[in-house]
């Protein structure tokens, strides 16, 4: 290649020094020399080292994450049992209300008018018994003299017994009669805040088939529940009393505490997805958490603290046999320390200028570092990989106007 380059600079020198070829010869020369500086770049060499870890103290933590709904720890639906219309409301949305205290009414129009006529028919029905017990006591002292066949005796106490039945029945429907007039006026079973309330005045509720709820009570919002949904392939990490965080779109950058209290049993099952669901406790003495919003958890399912860590990495190191980056090994070490305890993992470290294998017992890892339980200390130096140098290296190249040797 540096025989063709000086023959073709010669040949250049020719047909630049005729004059009627001056600027072809420029543009030759202009070209010439770019050709020369790529053929006199530096080529580079690439060398390996180790990546050296210290081992040193740290903590490894191990979570599950889940989303939620922020709900009341105790909400109750308010309805009604009986049917009519709406005539007063005496609260409001986010309205404070105490137990027993009367929240709305409806109209008693009916329902007193129900109780009236029950009331008179019980009345006669008591006028007839009272007739009937008279009748039955004269018919008796007739029949035990008798003065009057036995046809005449049963018919009488059988009168006497419709009449008490009669009563009885009645009495039963003034007390359900009066027992609906006081559906009429509802109360709130609880203290708390009013959440929803879902009818207005004038409105027609309708009790015929079941309970129309009307309104929506939180009993207490400083302490508020998460309801998280874990799936089924996290919720075995999962145990009551575990730390949680989680954080919600209406407060960004905020992390909010909590502590796992129950772990329900029932699946829940949904597109083929099984998921459990955490409820995770949510003090709120500032209010900002509203019933509803979306959180985000993270469960602390294990946790370690101040113990030795090493990368993940070092655990799947294995060198090229006799060096590591220029550094001889020591196998015979590895052997020795196989003897200390026969299960675990195996790691290289330098010490004293020697590379050599280490056998180690991991605990709980994240992915990116591991605890040692044994094996080795802090301060000890491990190799978590290679890593590759590129070194520049000059390639001298002799000028094409300068005569070569001979």
């Amino acid at each position: 290649m540096r025989l063709c380059v000086q023959a073709f600079f010669n040949v250049l020198l020719i047909i630049v020094m005729k004059r009627k070829f001056v600027i072809p010869g420029i543009v030759l020369v202009l070209l010439t020399a770019g050709i020369v500086f790529f053929f006199s770049r530096g080529v580079s060499r690439e060398t390996s080292s180790p990546r050296y870890y210290v081992v040193k103290t740290g903590s490894i933590v191990n979570t599950v994450t889940a989303t939620g709904t922020v709900e009341p720890i105790d909400q109750v639906e308010v309805g009604t049992q009986v049917s009519g219309v709406i005539e007063e409301i005496f609260t409001d949305y986010n309205k404070q209300v105490h137990k027993g205290q009367l929240i709305a009414r409806i109209d008693e129009s009916s329902l007193s008018a129900r109780l009236l006529q029950v009331r008179s028919s019980l009345a006669s029905a008591e006028n007839e018994l009272d007739y009937q017990k008279k009748n039955f006591n004269r018919t008796q002292k007739l029949y035990n003299k008798q003065m009057v066949s036995e046809t005449e005796y049963d018919e009488v106490l059988y009168k006497l017994r419709n009449a008490r039945t009669s009563v009885e029945s009645l009495k039963s429907e003034v007390a359900q009669a009066e027992v609906n007039l006081s559906y009429a006026r509802i109360y709130s079973p609880i203290d708390g805040v009013v959440l929803s309330k879902s009818v207005d005045v004038g409105q027609t509720v309708a009790a015929s088939f079941n309970t129309p709820t009307l309104f929506l009570i939180a009993r207490d919002l400083t302490r508020m529940q998460v309801e998280a949904d874990v799936d089924e392939a996290d919720i075995g990490q999962v145990a009551v009393g575990q730390e949680a965080t989680f954080t919600v779109d209406a407060f960004p950058g905020t992390d909010f505490l909590g502590k796992v209290t129950q772990i329900r049993l029932e699946p829940v099952i949904e597109s083929n997805v099984v998921t459990y669901t955490v409820i995770i406790d949510a003090p709120n003495p500032d209010l900002k958490l509203k019933p509803g919003l979306t959180a985000s958890v993270t469960i602390v399912a294990r946790k370690v603290e101040n113990v030795p860590l090493v990368p993940v990495a070092a655990l799947r190191f294995q060198p090229e046999a006799g060096m590591v980056g220029g550094v001889p090994m020591l196998v015979e070490r590895f052997r020795d320390s196989e003897t200390t305890f026969s299960s675990g993992e195996k790691v290289w470290i330098k010490k004293n200028g020697l590379i050599y294998p280490e056998r180690v017992e991991t605990g709980l890892e994240d992915g990116v570092l591991t605890e040692v339980i044994r094996g080795l200390s802090v301060g000890d130096s491990v190799i978590a990989g290679m890593q590759v140098m590129r070194e520049a290296q000059a390639t001298a190249v002799r000028s094409p106007f300068m005569p070569g040797p001979p």
